[in-house]
Parts: C-alpha cells; structure tokens; sequence
C-alpha cells in the first residue's frame, strides 16, 4: 500500500490511458497549476470511466496506479471543474466502484418516515 499525506485530487475530463508518468505530470502542471511531486494525488479517468490510473508522490519517486473495473462505471465528477478534492474515505468508495457522492450525504432534516 502506498502512504501519502497530501489532498487527494480528481481530474474530471477524461484522459488517454496510454499516457505515463511525465505525460499524467504535464496534464497536473499544465490543466490545474499544481506540482505531481508535492505529496498529492491525482485521479485521471478514460472516457467510459472504467479505468482510473492514480499519481502519487511518495517522497522518494511517483507511483502510476491503474485500477479496471470488469463490471460498472467509476463515479467521476462533473467535467465543468478543472479538479475536485476528495476525502479520503470518498476515495476508498470511488476505487471500489461505489458512488462515493452518496455514500456519505447526510439526510435531509425535513424528511418524515
């Protein structure tokens, strides 16, 4: 299991799959400012969100992790932001396949059984 500290952060347009390590780094630097070898990591999609290959900084080097799902979709986040910040326990429903924007929504207080 690799450990970071940093923000988990999720890039909503959909990515070329085939791309590595420095092309995912350029894609950080060049669409939403930051720095790949910060600490944080980054979530890239393909275009039937069934793939997701995640960046990450490990204080020593970067990692590129690709996950597939064989059945259903990724829950990915609108394509109107540059990037979306997750919670460490959305992430861990994301990579599961769950909908991680359900997951942790809090009940409306008006609703009546």
């Amino acid at each position: 299991m690799i450990l970071f500290e940093g923000a988990i952060w999720m890039i909503p347009e959909a990515v070329d799959m085939r791309q590595g390590i420095e092309g995912l780094s350029h894609h950080v630097i060049r669409v939403i400012g930051h720095n790949p070898c910060q600490g944080e990591a980054f979530l890239f999609r393909n275009k039937t969100n069934t793939r997701v290959k995640v960046l990450i900084w490990d204080g020593n080097g970067i990692w590129l992790c690709h996950r597939q799902l064989h059945r259903g979709r990724f829950t990915w986040a609108e394509a109107d932001d540059t990037s979306f910040s997750l919670t460490r326990s959305q992430w861990h429903w994301l990579v599961m396949g769950a909908d991680w924007r359900r997951v942790e929504a809090k009940p409306n207080p008006d609703w009546e059984p």
